[in-house]
């Protein structure tokens, strides 16, 4: 076996305030976030959409320091990883790779190459798959592939998702279980698992499995729990006008207040390190609406980040990949099957569901909405909330 090395991937975040606007562009000029039916109009719309929101997200980054821990953390979980294969005898290199900030995937790989790594575990910090999540970062990489021969002669495997693995499960659990007994009424607790949403579309149309992985993810960890506590899944961080995968957690907390429950302890169980949806959307915006609805106490469960049995889940499985028959990135970007991992590659004109994605897709929405903003300087931009 040649030099091993292991690529994780995460989306990244801004380390300083001054950088939340160039992020912010990086994140909405990717084309699996935003589609529009002109590629020229990419870079454009980007800009006026970062342009709009960099202040509103800025506060909320002040909110939790200034910046984005995220590539600290990821750092962190790096360092652990490679210092558990090394004990479990397995000389691997591991590398970050951010898809919309510093250390770029572009930064990775040139270090990767550098190295001379001949064997490579490409593994997304992302549980479950998502077209939004790993599967951008596997296109990317499948391009990178696709245009410098010098990575051709890296064999390398593409792990989708790893949600199921039981050293995650029993991580997972294992945080819960202490949030709950240091609670003062444990059994009365209504556990809330939050993940991050997608738009409809990317289920029904799309063939994306994230929801059904989310849901039996879900299902994995209460089962593992082994508690009384009642329990309800839901999605936040919701974005645009289309219908996203519902319950929306702002919702599904003023019901739960409405029907009674004063105990709510919030999973984030689509995330593996603190950062901003964790840090300031839950913590703040979602404590707030909470204690605002007659929640009395409001608890959440700390993110993995280092969690020792995490990190010792990942290493079985960075060790088991390496091991096993190669997976390409045509195998997880375009598995053999009926349903597509993406939208149609040709452009629907017309306000129809599948051209109305915001997160992931823009579709006549928002290229409407830039017409006629550029033109008036009014317009639907201001009606969903960019401005």
């Amino acid at each position: 076996m040649g030099r091993v090395g292991v690529l994780l991937l995460n989306l990244g975040g801004p380390d300083q305030i001054e950088d939340v606007r160039p992020f912010l562009f990086n994140l909405f000029a990717d084309p699996e976030i935003i589609r529009i039916p002109f590629p020229w109009m990419q870079k454009p719309l980007a800009w006026l959409i970062s342009t709009l929101r960099f202040q509103k997200s800025q506060e909320n980054y002040r909110q939790i320091g200034g910046g984005s821990p995220l590539r600290r953390i990821t750092e962190e979980q790096a360092a652990s990883l490679q210092e558990r294969l090394q004990e479990k005898g397995q000389d691997a290199r591991v590398y970050v790779g951010m898809r919309y900030w510093h250390p770029f995937t572009e930064e990775a790989i040139a270090k990767i190459k550098r190295d001379r790594i001949e064997q490579l575990a490409i593994l997304p910090l992302y549980p479950q798959f998502s077209i939004s999540t790993s599967g951008s970062s596997f296109r990317q990489l499948e391009e990178m592939w696709g245009k410098d021969p010098a990575l051709s002669q890296i064999e390398y495997t593409a792990i989708p998702s790893w949600y199921q693995r039981p050293g995650y499960i029993q991580a997972m659990s294992e945080l819960i279980a202490q949030e709950l007994d240091n609670s003062p009424h444990p059994d009365r607790v209504h556990i809330f698992f939050s993940a991050h949403g997608v738009p409809l579309s990317y289920v029904e149309e799309a063939g994306d499995p994230y929801q059904r992985e989310i849901e039996d993810c879900t299902r994995l960890i209460v089962e593992h729990l082994n508690r009384s506590n009642e329990h309800t899944l839901a999605y936040q961080s919701r974005v645009g006008p289309v219908e996203w995968l519902k319950p929306y957690t702002e919702d599904a907390i003023t019901e739960l207040a409405e029907s009674g429950v004063e105990d709510l302890l919030v999973v984030p169980i689509s995330f593996v390190s603190e950062h901003i949806e964790t840090l300031q959307e839950i913590d703040m915006e979602y404590r707030e609406l909470a204690e605002e609805s007659g929640i009395e106490n409001f608890y959440r469960v700390p993110a993995l980040n280092t969690h020792p049995v995490f990190i010792e889940a990942l290493a079985d499985l960075v060790i088991e990949s390496i091991e096993s028959p190669s997976v390409k990135f045509s195998d997880v970007i375009r598995p053999s099957k009926r349903v597509k991992m993406y939208p149609q590659e040709q452009w629907e004109w017309g306000l129809t569901t599948g051209a109305e994605v915001w997160n992931g897709r823009v579709a006549m929405i928002g290229f409407i909405a830039l017409v006629i903003e550029l033109i008036t300087g009014q317009g639907p931009l201001h009606s969903i909330g960019l401005l």
